[in-house]
């Protein structure tokens, strides 16, 4: 894709605005722009049109080109950007294309491996290893589990552990095809060092995601993605970038006091969302993504969110589960549907997931909107 094709889609790749009339090309450092807010909003009030609509396909074609000008190989630029339009789609702006500056950063310098390659190195038939090779995760994450797809029909349940690996992105997308197979399939990933242990006073969990998907009779799976903290810590991010403050208990600064400084929640630390039982639970995901894999716990994983620094090498567990070899298909759906139907007698319940798969319904139909917040600084485009 050439430079006159991205122009045509987007004019403007700091706003992400087709007809701005500031007609700004990125002409900073990416990690210099969360300091600048007044930069920024300079920048907004010289916007006319306030946000972009670019098609599913366009914004995965400019997602493509924008990972491979950075160095990754094309089948690791396209299963990331599916991932990250995925998470667009669906109104999880944190999650999506809004990581590629910091994703192509990372490409570059090398603390992503533009060339890694996935591979398995450990096999005993239901339970495998793959090392992420120091890449971005989604290759990985896309042998997991189409590897999983094969040996649960075979077995009947199987579990893939991943290693060296880095941002998990949006637990659901990982899943999605295992859930359309037929498969009951959970996801855990941890993440670096965000929470500290319940009663601690030092980061040593990440926000450890974790993600489940429930098939059905009729309609789409029965989707569950959640992370452990009280929000995700990409909304922290795009707060700090966009110079607004957060919520009251959502974080702390790095010595344990209640903040509503976005940028002082990133030098601190995430609270989890239950309390103690939030803590406990972020405990069970690393012991899961990293002690059974090999991976790097929180506190020893560099962060996503910095150009410069370690790699973060944190790992991913994925379970499958076939329900016919248990009580049956037969059985599993019923049973599910039963629930359901029970939940839904209830005039306010919403089931999960239900919000997301409108939004993407509209966002197929209508484009996706790309907000203001969203950064991306293009390099060689000459």
């Amino acid at each position: 894709m050439g430079n006159a094709a991205i122009d045509a889609l987007r004019h403007c790749f700091v706003c992400a605005s087709i007809a701005c009339s500031a007609q700004c090309v990125a002409v900073f450092p990416v990690e210099r722009f969360a300091a600048a807010p007044d930069q920024y909003q300079q920048h907004n009030n010289l916007r006319n049109d306030p946000m972009a609509r670019l098609s599913p396909d366009a914004l995965t074609t400019l997602a493509v080109d924008l990972l491979r000008r950075a160095g990754a190989l094309p089948a690791t630029a396209e299963s990331t950007a599916r991932a990250l339009v995925y998470a667009d789609l669906r109104g999880l702006s944190s999650h999506g294309v809004s990581r590629l500056p910091m994703y192509c950063a990372q490409l570059r310098n090398g603390r992503v491996d533009p060339a890694a390659q996935a591979t398995i190195v450990a096999d005993r038939g239901a339970a495998v290893l793959i090392d992420g090779a120091d890449g971005l995760a989604y290759p990985a994450c896309d042998l997991a589990v189409s590897t999983l797809a094969e040996r649960t029909k075979h077995y009947g349940s199987a579990v893939a552990g991943v290693k060296r690996s880095h941002h998990f992105g949006v637990g659901a997308a990982h899943l999605a095809a295992l859930g359309a197979a037929g498969m009951v399939a959970l996801a855990f990933s941890n993440s670096p060092a965000a929470m500290p242990a319940w009663g601690g006073r030092r980061a040593l969990f990440g926000t450890n995601p974790i993600a489940a998907v429930f098939p059905r009779r009729h309609g789409e799976p029965l989707v569950i993605d959640l992370a452990l903290s009280q929000i995700a810590r990409g909304k922290i991010a795009l707060a700090a970038r966009d110079g607004k403050p957060i919520p009251e208990g959502w974080a702390t600064t790095r010595d344990g006091r209640p903040t509503t400084d976005a940028r002082a929640a990133l030098d601190g630390m995430m609270l989890p969302f239950g309390g103690a039982k939030g803590a406990m639970l972020a405990l069970v995901v690393e012991l899961l993504a990293a002690a059974l894999t090999g991976a790097n716990f929180g506190y020893e994983a560099g962060s996503f969110l910095t150009e410069e620094g370690e790699r973060s090498r944190i790992g991913h567990l994925f379970w499958a589960i076939d329900p016919g070899a248990l009580a049956g298909d037969e059985t599993y759906l019923s049973r599910v549907e039963a629930l359901i139907d029970m939940m839904l007698a209830d005039d306010d319940v919403r089931l999960p997931g239900d919000r997301r798969e409108r939004l993407a319904d509209t966002a197929h139909k209508d484009g996706v909107e790309i907000p203001d917040a969203l950064i991306a600084q293009l390099e060689g485009r000459g």
